[in-house]
């Protein structure tokens, strides 16, 4: 389960739970890099749920960072914009 809660304009936290345990993040989004990504086809939530959907299809919950701007996904991934264009 992902759960996204706004906790101001460009910051979100995260929590993921998993077989029972939980971990949570505090995502930043800035508003250039979200219609960057999505043109606002969906809401900052759901750019975020999908983000996290494809993290977690690469690496387990507790590798990912607990703090992190959601543009510095792609220098870990560098698939990753192209791949959430597509899938919005």
């Amino acid at each position: 389960m992902i759960e996204v809660q706004k906790k101001d304009q460009e910051e979100f936290k995260v929590k993921v739970e998993e077989k029972g345990a939980s971990k949570e993040y505090v995502v930043t989004l800035e508003d250039s890099f979200y219609q960057d990504l999505t043109q606002g086809k969906i809401t900052k939530e759901e750019l975020i749920e999908k983000s996290f959907r494809f993290l977690l299809q690469r690496e387990s919950k507790e590798s990912i960072l607990s703090k992190f701007n959601l543009k510095v996904v792609k220098s870990y991934f560098p698939e990753f914009e192209e791949e959430i264009r597509r899938a919005i």
